[in-house]
């Protein structure tokens, strides 16, 4: 079943207020071998993504 549209709309306003969005641009190609190795970690792309710049701050001592 679809979501409603009240629930869109919160849903909208908790993403707005909780999290903030950064637009990756990949070379053609890249985002798929992206997607296909971060499921084969079990995550979502996103999730791969944060994790691997969090990886890559604590590493550079930020």
């Amino acid at each position: 079943m679809p979501a409603s549209k009240a629930q869109q709309k919160a849903v909208a306003k908790y993403m707005k207020e909780n999290y903030d969005e950064i637009k990756v641009r990949v070379a053609k190609g890249q985002r798929e071998r992206i997607k296909v190795h971060a499921e084969a970690q079990g995550q979502s792309v996103n999730g791969y993504i944060v994790e691997a710049v969090n990886e890559k701050m604590e590493r550079d001592g930020a």
